[in-house]
């Protein structure tokens, strides 16, 4: 048990940061390793807690353990894609001794928290939560097995698991002054919290939450009489956490009930924020949104000789040592696809989690101009492809299935599985040209592009999440113009497609190819720009100063 029994870290606190902060998230994105996320929301709050090490904060994180991961994407004998459920093992995760209870469907449910120990990833100690133990019964145990379960009823059993249980590990731990919801999903806390205290400002004092949706529709919304049922409120009767949460409907909000909950809130970009604010404005009792720009860890995302190369300023070394860094990439191609791609070949990658809003296909808006684009002789171009579909969006899952299919057709192109930190690493590390289509304004952030970035992939990107705040056409990126967003979808697409047809033809092929000067220009502006203001650290300070401490 050791040290992690207790509240602990193995450094002295940086004074800055003194505030006890339990940080809780449905997904961490740490180390390949450790499968226990499924995309941006992880990847976001790993860095998140690699930043608050690195700062000596008085922070621990706190999620689950899902027993199968997300899931492992593999293909099928035909080579379209796979869902896999495999069991996951850990050596590195210790006993903390500590189990707690809570009650699901007023059944009784014991909730172990094994501990990730501070230095064996460089982060902040993070304690990882599961039922799938011997003390409970087989259906209990499975609550903890599938990340974003698709039952109902299991999905309301996670949230009880993460809110209540990994709350009352807090208070065995000795309690923390605040309590940070990365999403709305730990959201059984407040009537926890509520139940102890027994009042609302009590409450409020010690929560912060982070919204990462931007749209109404993609906020959790569940009926009130089936989240009582489902013990979502603790031992509070459905009358008085109705009262607490000023609903007074048939359904639940979880992010408006975080929101009247908390001392203070944020959206994850400036452009995010703002959206949050004209979203939820008018409804009563709403604590302040800010705006904190997600951002990610330098200096595990950015490769090390890329970076000296830069501030030697050796413009020829970058181009050089850049080719070089597709290498690992292309034999991860060639090994998944049999094909052989090229280093001196302009490479784009579009790779993210797939959903329909992300417009993974928009490139084969027309499918006879991209085979054109590709198949030019004296500028040749290769397109990857890799993410994963939620596992039952079988619309994403076609969609993925299509790109495969389509790719057999041309040696140029490739669609990968198993998109992992570790591939995530390759794609950004190998790509030229980082794609990035989203349908203004959905994207609450993306961090991807960040670390593409990092690694001298120049961003093509749709003016949405963090990228208004950094892009520059033509010095640091290059940017489709803003479409009206008034337009219906298709007409939207048409335009957006347009747009980046001609930007691909006229600026980015011709710059690669026959302007190297201008392209390693971009290429160390957008690099320079990243690590100056998108890491994590000045993420991780800001979430002290304007949320934590909140102007003390």
């Amino acid at each position: 048990m050791g040290n992690y029994s207790k509240w602990y870290h193995p450094y002295t606190i940086n004074e800055k940061y003194s505030e006890r902060v339990a940080y809780f998230s449905m997904e961490f994105g740490i180390h390949q390793a450790l499968k226990i996320y499924s995309g941006g929301l992880g990847y976001l709050a790993g860095s998140h807690m690699r930043s608050a090490y690195e700062l000596r904060q008085n922070m621990i994180g706190i999620g689950i353990l899902w027993r199968h991961g997300y899931y492992d994407q593999v293909r099928n004998d035909d080579q379209f894609m796979a869902v896999q459920f495999q069991k996951k093992y850990y050596s590195f995760l210790e006993d903390t001794g500590i189990m707690v209870q809570v009650n699901i469907h007023n059944n009784p449910v014991w909730v172990k928290a094994l501990v990730l120990p501070a230095d064996t990833f460089g982060t902040v100690p993070m304690y990882f939560l599961t039922t799938d133990i011997p003390e409970n019964d087989y259906l209990s145990r499975t609550i903890t097995h599938r990340l974003y379960d698709p039952e109902l009823p299991t999905r309301i059993a996670q949230s009880i698991v993460l809110g209540i249980g990994g709350t009352k590990v807090v208070e065995t731990l000795g309690g923390a002054a605040i309590y940070h919801m990365n999403e709305a999903h730990a959201l059984p806390m407040v009537f926890h919290l509520f139940d102890k205290y027994r009042d609302v400002h009590e409450v409020k004092k010690r929560l912060v939450f982070t919204t990462h949706t931007p749209e109404k529709a993609g906020n959790e919304e569940h009926d009130v009489d089936l989240l009582a049922k489902m013990s979502f409120f603790g031992t509070l009767p459905v009358e008085e956490a109705r009262q607490i949460s000023g609903v007074y409907g048939p359904s639940l909000n979880y992010t408006l009930t975080a929101l009247r909950l908390s001392k203070v809130a944020n959206g994850v970009s400036k452009l995010h924020g703002e959206v949050s604010r004209e979203m939820w404005h008018g409804n009563e009792g709403i604590c302040e949104i800010k705006s904190i720009t997600n951002s990610q860890n330098i200096s595990y995302w950015q490769n090390s000789k890329l970076r000296q190369l830069l501030e030697a300023n050796d413009d020829e070394g970058l181009l050089r040592y850049k080719a070089e860094m597709k290498k690992p990439l292309f034999e991860l191609v060639a090994d998944q696809t049999g094909k052989l791609f090229r280093i001196d070949v302009l490479t784009i990658v579009w790779a993210r989690r797939f959903a329909a809003y992300k417009r993974a296909d928009l490139l084969l808006y027309d499918l006879h101009r991209f085979f054109e684009l590709i198949n030019h002789s004296e500028q040749p171009v290769q397109v990857i492809w890799a993410g994963k579909p939620y596992p039952f969006d079988y619309g994403a899952i076609s969609i993925f299935n299509k790109l495969i299919e389509i790719s057999h057709q041309k040696n140029n192109v490739a669609v990968l599985a198993g998109y992992e930190l570790d591939l995530s690493a390759k794609l950004k590390q190998g790509a030229d040209i980082w794609l990035n289509t989203p349908r203004r304004p959905r994207e609450a952030s993306g961090t991807s592009g960040m670390t593409a970035a990092m690694n001298g992939a120049i961003n093509f990107s749709v003016q949405d999440g963090w990228i208004p705040e950094f892009g520059r056409h033509g010095q640091n990126s290059f940017l489709f113009p803003i479409v009206d967003t008034t337009l219906p979808d298709y007409e939207q697409d048409k335009v957006d497609y347009t747009n980046m047809m001609q930007i691909l033809e006229t600026e980015i092929i011709p710059t690669y190819y026959h302007d190297r000067k201008r392209w390693v220009n971009i290429m160390k502006q957008s690099m320079q720009d990243v690590v100056a203001y998108f890491g994590s650290e000045r993420m991780a300070d800001e979430y002290y100063q304007l949320m934590y401490q909140n102007g003390k």
